[in-house]
């Protein structure tokens, strides 16, 4: 009976152990399949981060993208307006100095060329508070020449100095609108506005007074005075309905709005 029992149990023993072995390797497999899905799981996280990463750089990408286009339509609309100006202001030259061509012609005076005051030509000064109407015309030729030129250093000071010379003269008010163009055109912004307003206060009634109160809004909003901006741009339309310098207040002032409501 002992033998019998002995002989069961080694028969028993080894399958046991046969167990205990297979259920150790099941554990240990496991384990490993637990740890594998854990440096899966990780590998899927940093996959995900990195994706967000490229995600961003993208969108970020495209943001500058269109900051750069808005500045380029920005700068193109001002260097529209500088040119339509341009244009304008060689019309406007060519008229004036038939208008002074004319009067001239009828008070019987004789017609000067243009650098008949050598002074003038020169670079110099005429005589302070001179009346001749010839050497005002000549001084004005000077400085929108300047202009003209892209010389705008030059243009403000032959502009700055025709001013004085002769304030009360009929050309008086283009000479102060080009002025302020001349600073507007170089960004000094806060003299600009000076002569734009100086030019409505003046000669409320000029031919120039609507373009330079819309310069008023365009140096306001340079300096950031969007508030004052606003007014003056709605003030340019409600005072000049359909002319084009309304049309322009128009479209400026709808791209101010949506520039401050951001």
């Amino acid at each position: 009976m002992a033998g019998a029992i002995a002989s069961a149990m080694l028969f028993a023993f080894p399958a046991f152990s046969q167990d205990t072995r297979l259920s150790l390797a099941d554990r240990v497999s496991r384990l490993e399949q637990q740890a594998q899905n854990k440096d899966q799981g990780g590998i899927g996280m940093v996959n995900q981060m990195q994706q967000l990463q490229a995600q961003m750089q993208q969108l970020q990408g495209e943001i500058e993208e269109l900051q750069h286009h808005l500045q380029q339509l920005e700068d193109t609309n001002k260097a529209q307006y500088t040119d339509l100006d341009a244009r304008l202001g060689r019309l406007e030259g060519g008229s004036a100095a038939a208008a002074g061509h004319a009067a001239q012609a009828q008070a019987g005076t004789a017609v000067a060329p243009a650098n008949a005051s050598s002074a003038v030509a020169a670079g110099g000064n005429p005589p302070a508070g001179s009346d001749d109407p010839a050497a005002a015309q000549s001084a004005y030729d000077t400085a929108f020449q300047a202009i003209r030129g892209g010389n705008y250093v030059e243009a403000s000071r032959q502009f700055r100095s025709f001013i004085q010379h002769y304030p009360n003269n009929a050309l008086a008010p283009n000479a102060l609108y080009w002025l302020g163009e001349s600073y507007y055109v170089t960004t000094n912004y806060s003299v600009a506005l000076q002569s734009f307003q100086q030019l409505l206060s003046q000669f409320p009634q000029s031919e120039k007074a609507p373009d330079a109160l819309l310069k008023v809004g365009y140096s306001q909003i340079e300096l950031k005075q969007f508030d004052a901006a606003k007014a003056t741009l709605k003030q340019v339309s409600a005072k000049y309905p359909g002319s084009r310098v309304a049309s322009l207040a128009a479209e400026r002032l709808q791209r101010l709005q949506l520039q401050t409501s951001n």
